[in-house]
């Protein structure tokens, strides 16, 4: 940096020496003066509106990995906090890293910086559900939830979520109200899973449950794809760490986006391998599925509990990139532990 500071002075002085050389010869104090407050003037131009950041190697340099493009990302926020997908972006990597409260925090400026936005409202509502140990919408996610379904009633994400905030709060009737207009903009196979929920809802509420549209039963089957084919493979070494009665959950998410999964199977981890296919039908989301991606990112997880949420003394695989489109099956190997 120190070499071309000295030849970007070096350029000032000799084209203020051109331009003022006629001046400097008929008056020398006058030319000298107007010279150095030039390049004064330059200097502290460039530093006003220039990026004098940009000198510095480590900003030259090209990320090499997730954290160095954060630390980038954010060195650049707060140069400029008005950049609503920096935000976004950056919210995004947060939740890639398992930072849930950056990631609400990140979401929460952008929201600011855009309060009727429904995509980035149904984005921010998620971000602080999953930033608590339950994962619950709290509030000020359900005033989002609903601040996006004013702005695009058929929001799905939204009315997705809103449905889960509203069962969560044990208002079943609300959730099966909020959910059922979705059965008529989902396809078939999506349909099927979402009349399963509102009916749960509504038995909850003590209230009858609603009959499958014709066509979801008719075409469930068909709507779900070939699916993605995943062999589950136990590392030698975990095979005696295994819990008695341990359940395997077989995982497929969105490549950078959010941990929620597009799909999800879960079975006993009584025999390895394990050979599962995941399609449309195993969305624990009607409103994101696993065919409207064209990669995700595959791993298996054992968990003694049975619980979904990872847990300390879980095994787990390491996530595998793979084409949604993919004839062969994909191997994941089960071979650490959570931590």
């Amino acid at each position: 940096m120190g070499v071309f500071v000295a030849c970007g002075a070096a350029l000032v002085v000799f084209v203020l020496g051109y331009a003022l050389h006629p001046l400097w010869r008929t008056r020398p104090a006058l030319g000298a003066g107007l010279g150095v407050a030039l390049a004064a003037a330059a200097v502290a131009l460039y530093f006003a509106i220039g990026t004098p950041a940009g000198l510095q190697p480590e900003q030259r340099k090209a990320p090499q990995t997730l954290d160095e493009a954060v630390t980038q990302l954010e060195a650049e926020l707060e140069r400029d906090p008005n950049q609503i997908e920096g935000w976004r972006l950056l919210a995004s990597a947060y939740t890639a890293q398992g930072l849930g409260m950056k990631a609400r925090d990140a979401y929460a400026r952008a929201v600011t910086l855009a309060p009727d936005n429904p995509d980035l409202l149904a984005e921010a509502a998620e971000a602080r559900a999953l930033a608590t140990r339950e994962r619950r919408f709290d509030a000020e996610a359900v005033a989002m939830l609903k601040h996006a379904l004013e702005q695009q009633p058929m929001h799905q994400r939204a009315r997705w979520f809103l449905g889960i905030a509203q069962r969560q709060a044990e208002q079943p009737a609300e959730a099966a109200k909020t959910w059922e207009p979705l059965l008529a903009v989902v396809d078939p196979a999506t349909a099927a899973s979402l009349l399963d929920q509102i009916n749960g809802a509504r038995q909850e509420a003590g209230m009858p449950p609603m009959q499958a549209p014709a066509p979801a039963a008719a075409n469930s089957a068909a709507a779900s794809g070939p699916g993605l084919k995943i062999r589950v493979e136990l590392s030698p070494q975990l095979a005696a760490k295994l819990p008695a009665n341990a359940s395997v959950f077989v995982i497929a998410r969105q490549l950078g986006g959010p941990p929620m999964p597009v799909a999800v199977e879960k079975h006993p981890a009584a025999k390895f391998p394990l050979e599962v296919t995941l399609d449309d039908g195993d969305s624990p989301m009607p409103t994101m599925k696993l065919s409207q991606l064209e990669q995700v990112q595959v791993l298996a997880r054992v968990s003694a509990s049975g619980n979904a949420i990872p847990q300390s003394g879980d095994l787990t695989s390491q996530p595998v990139t793979v084409r949604v489109d993919a004839k062969g099956a994909t191997v994941v190997v089960i071979d650490r532990a959570v931590d």
